[in-house]
């Protein structure tokens, strides 16, 4: 069974897709000082997943260019949507078979980065990726009506259907 973390965060990553469904490319590249374009959002966490879930546990980097040009820090820029979201796709992809092996033990285990245990530990990296989706969803909601579009969603989707509470699964002794 799939850790309940898991859940969340692929219920996280549909209500980040549903934030910018409709979106179109010139609309994406548009930026609203301070902020990154939602482009950049997208690929922004493309790359975080690819860190934490493909590159460390699974030693492969399939998109070196998102690890570069949208890393925590990297100059902004206004990518085309095609490309950061067919990325953020694979990405994404890679990450579940290895996502689907997390169980309570390796959740309190310390991740590998760059080869090195490192001081977190994947659970607390999961919800850290969790809380980041949440972060760029309200951001790139503000983006979308600054752009002036509306009809826009209004609350969290069906997380009682789609996510809904379970308990951590028993440790299997």
């Amino acid at each position: 069974m799939v850790h309940p973390l898991v859940t969340q965060l692929r219920f996280t990553r549909g209500e980040f897709k549903r934030a910018i469904e409709g979106v179109s490319d010139p609309e994406s590249q548009r930026r609203f000082l301070p902020m990154n374009c939602l482009s950049w959002n997208v690929g922004h966490l493309a790359w975080q997943e690819q860190r934490y879930f493909v590159a460390g546990p699974q030693g492969r980097m399939p998109f070196p260019d998102i690890d570069k040009d949208f890393a925590y820090g990297a100059p902004a820029s206004t990518p085309p949507m095609e490309k950061v979201f067919s990325a953020w796709t694979a990405i994404t992809q890679a990450a579940d078979p290895w996502l689907d092996t997390l169980d309570s033990d390796l959740m309190e285990s310390h991740v590998v980065l760059n080869g090195k245990p490192s001081r977190y530990i994947y659970g607390s990296l999961l919800l850290r990726v969790i809380y980041h989706y949440w972060y760029h969803t309200g951001e790139n909601m503000a983006i979308r009506q600054m752009l002036g579009q509306t009809d826009l969603p209004e609350f969290v989707g069906d997380v009682d259907r789609q996510a809904p509470y379970r308990p951590d699964p028993p440790d299997s002794a």
